[in-house]
């Protein structure tokens, strides 16, 4: 049975970062590319960071390039997001999602995903 469980959001300041942090219980998580989504309200789920599962590659959307960072530690079965330079449209919940082998940007092609997170930036 697969778990995703996310932490580490809450309330922070415009400009202010935020590490989330993602813990799998999942066999073999390195096979495993992982994603970060977010939604916020009234929005689609969008993409903010993938890494491929060795985490020799790393994707960002376009909204978050230069200023979030994703990692993992398979030796923790745990991936990463480092959130810095927040701005007030950063506001969301966030996901993080996993499938085999590719990170694709779409959302539907996920097979697992956590509860998610709320990160909250105040202006």
């Amino acid at each position: 049975q697969v778990q995703l469980v996310e932490s580490g959001g809450g309330l922070v300041q415009a400009g202010g970062s935020l590490r989330l942090s993602c813990a799998a219980s999942i066999r073999a998580f390195n096979i495993y590319a992982m994603g970060w989504f977010r939604q916020a309200p009234g929005k689609e789920r969008e993409f903010v960071a993938g890494i491929s599962g060795s985490g020799g590659a790393t994707y960002g959307g376009d909204s978050v390039k230069g200023r979030f960072t994703i990692s993992r530690d398979n030796a923790k079965n745990t991936v990463y997001l480092q959130m810095n330079s927040l701005t007030p449209e950063d506001t969301a919940v966030y996901y993080c999602a996993a499938r085999k082998f590719v990170v694709l940007r779409d959302r539907r092609a996920y097979d697992y995903w956590g509860q998610g997170t709320q990160v909250t930036v105040s202006s």
